[in-house]
């Protein structure tokens, strides 16, 4: 009976020693090469409102440039609550111009605040994350 369950392990280990994954390593490359070609710059990622009205909205607006070679698009907009109304250039970004995304926080309650708005662009992999903060008065 050991020498069973011994040769069982020893089968299950073989097994799990072969592997039927494909390589990464070119799929990366593949991947920086084509992300390494369009690059976005922003003028601010946090923006500091000071003090603002409660009841009134803000509209924040943050700029950006494309640097790179290639046109770049905005995939998705987020604000972090539903206090934050965002909007966005929706056409392609050409390399050397200028696009931006306006976020528009609703000062409804008194007090300090910080809020996010997430962006995805064709130019990066991982999101952007920009950052509006102030105090409602």
């Amino acid at each position: 009976m050991k020498i069973i369950k011994i040769s069982m392990l020893f089968l299950a280990l073989s097994l799990m020693s072969f592997s039927a994954i494909a390589p990464v390593k070119s799929l990366v490359s593949e991947t920086k090469v084509s992300t390494a070609e369009s690059t976005i710059v922003w003028k601010a990622e946090t923006i500091d409102v000071g003090q603002i009205p409660q009841g009134t909205p803000k509209a924040i607006v943050y700029e950006f440039k494309n640097t790179g070679k290639t046109a770049v698009v905005i995939t998705q907009v987020q604000g972090s609550c539903g206090c934050t109304a965002t909007d966005y250039t929706k056409e392609p970004i050409q390399p050397g111009k200028s696009a931006k995304v306006t976020a528009t926080y609703n000062a409804a309650n008194k007090g300090a605040f910080t809020k996010t708005v997430t962006v995805t662009t064709s130019a990066e992999t991982t999101p952007k994350i920009l950052t509006l903060k102030g105090t409602v008065i």
